[in-house]
């Protein structure tokens, strides 16, 4: 008696619940069922335009090597309006390619900015960094080549790092700091003998004193 009294109530208990919440029921299944449904819209819709933005970067870079004009005018075309991709950032980093070959240096810095500022990928960052410290040693912009080469770095890329460091105090005529960071570089280096960076260290171990 007490099992059929106990069903007894959970089907009244069922039903107040279904005349109470019934409707708000159906309706969060129903915007559930819209939400998935949008969801799935939105990843569709985003896949499409990143399918667009990849054509577009493809075409612009095939402009490379058949109209330097046009490739460049393209180019920024594609950084302005995609700003904020990787795309953007390797767009900007094939214009500075083009521009360092025409010796450009003052477009370099700019497009190798726009690289850095366009990505959130670190290594892209440091490839861009690393660039963009150069040209500003080749432009006599020492302090802010050194600015440049400040911060975090992925692990990959401390060895150039240095090495570029060391550049920039050979420029500035501070051998010991030099010769400090040539060896860190050394250290570093995971790609084997650098005979370039190797020479660099032992050149300047020569022409330092070391006290007796």
């Amino acid at each position: 008696m007490d099992i059929h009294q106990t069903e007894e109530q959970q089907v009244e208990q069922l039903k107040r619940i279904w005349n109470e919440y019934g409707n708000a029921i159906i309706a969060g299944l129903v915007l559930g069922f819209s939400g998935f449904i949008g969801y799935g819209y939105y990843k569709d819709n985003k896949l499409s335009q990143e399918i667009e933005v990849s054509e577009n970067y493809q075409q612009v870079i095939t402009l490379l090597e058949q109209d330097d004009e046009a490739f460049q005018t393209r180019g920024q075309d594609f950084i302005k309006n995609n700003s904020g991709t990787s795309y953007a950032s390797l767009t900007a980093l094939a214009l500075a390619k083009d521009s360092a070959e025409h010796k450009d240096w003052a477009q370099v810095e700019t497009y190798l900015n726009q690289a850095i500022e366009n990505t959130t990928n670190k290594a892209m960052q440091a490839l861009a960094k690393l660039r963009l410290a150069r040209v500003q040693l080749e432009t006599k912009k020492i302090e802010l080549a050194l600015k440049t080469l400040n911060g975090e770095f992925p692990e990959a890329f401390n060895a150039e790092r240095e090495e570029i460091k060391g550049d920039a105090f050979v420029l500035n005529g501070d051998k010991a700091k030099a010769r400090t960071a040539y060896q860190a570089a050394l250290d570093a280096s995971t790609a084997g003998t650098n005979p370039v960076l190797q020479m660099k260290f032992d050149n300047l171990a020569e022409q330092i004193v070391l006290p007796k």
